[in-house]
C-alpha cells in the first residue's frame, strides 16, 4: 500500500485529489496539507511514501518545502508502518505548463516527478505509482528546461575532479547514460545484454553513490557532471 500526503492551498483541489487517490485500492491518503510549512510538519509526522504538491504551493517557499521534505535535517520518526530504511518521502509536483523554471528548481531541490496540473486522473494515479517506485515522471517542457539550464552552466564548468563520476564503475556509467537518455530498465537490459534485475541493482547503487533518491535526480547528475552532454 502506497501512502500519500496531498498538499494544495485550495480546498476544492485538496478534496478532489484526496477522493481520486483514496479510491484506488493500492493508494492510501494519510493526510492533507494547505501549505509548504504544514506539509513539512505532516510529512515528518506521517512518513508518507509520496507527497503530491499542487501548483498553488509553487512559490519560493514551495521549493524550500520540497528540499526539507526530501532531505530532512533530522531522521524521520520510524513507526512500525514506515518504509524499510526510513527513506524520506518522494515528491510529485503538479505544475502549470508555463512554470518550467519552477519545476527545474523543484527538481534540484529533490522532487521526483512533475505532472501538468491539467493531467487526467489516470495520468495522476499512474504518476503517483511511478514516483513511489523511485522512477521519474516529467514532461517534455521540463526536460527542455533542464537541458537548457545545464547547457548554460556547462561553459562555466570545468572537468575538475570531484564531479562524482569517479565514484561510478564503467558499467554504472553505461547504465546512467542510458537512464539519462530516457531508457526504461527493460530497454537498458536489452541494450547492455544484462538482466532487468541487474539494471535495477545498478540504478540503486548509482542513486546511493550520488546521494539521489529518484531517477530524475540521477538524470540531473548525468548532465551536470558532464557524463551526458545536451545536444546543441
Amino acid at each position: 500500500m502506497t501512502s500519500v500526503l496531498v498538499v494544495h492551498s485550495q480546498s476544492l483541489h485538496r478534496v478532489g485529489l484526496h477522493m481520486l487517490l483514496a479510491a484506488e485500492p493500492d493508494l492510501s491518503v494519510v493526510g492533507t496539507a494547505t501549505s509548504g510549512t504544514e506539509a513539512i510538519r505532516m510529512s515528518a509526522e506521517l512518513s508518507p511514501d509520496v507527497v503530491v504538491i499542487g501548483s498553488h504551493v509553487a512559490d519560493p517557499n514551495g521549493v524550500d518545502a520540497i528540499r526539507r521534505i526530501t532531505r530532512p535535517l533530522t531522521p524521520i520518526p520510524a513507526p512500525e508502518s514506515v518504509r524499510a530504511g526510513g527513506r524520506p518521502p518522494r515528491v510529485l509536483v503538479l505544475t502549470p505548463t508555463s512554470h518550467e523554471e519552477y519545476a527545474y528548481a523543484a527538481l534540484r531541490a529533490g522532487a521526483g516527478g512533475f505532472l501538468p496540473q491539467d493531467a487526467t486522473p489516470d495520468e495522476l494515479i499512474a504518476a503517483v505509482r511511478i514516483v513511489a517506485d523511485g522512477d521519474a515522471v516529467t514532461t517534455p517542457g521540463v526536460t527542455r528546461a533542464l537541458i537548457d539550464a545545464v547547457r548554460q552552466e556547462l561553459p562555466a564548468r570545468t572537468a575538475e575532479q570531484g564531479s562524482g563520476l569517479e565514484m561510478l564503475t564503467e558499467r554504472e556509467r553505461d547504465v546512467l547514460t542510458s537512464v539519462a537518455s530516457g531508457w526504461s530498465n527493460a530497454e537498458i537490459a536489452a541494450r547492455l545484454s544484462i538482466a532487468p534485475t541487474t539494471v535495477k541493482s545498478h540504478v540503486s547503487h548509482i542513486l546511493a553513490k550520488i546521494g539521489a533518491r529518484a531517477r530524475v535526480q540521477a538524470v540531473t547528475f548525468a548532465y551536470e557532471s558532464g557524463l551526458v552532454r545536451p545536444a546543441a
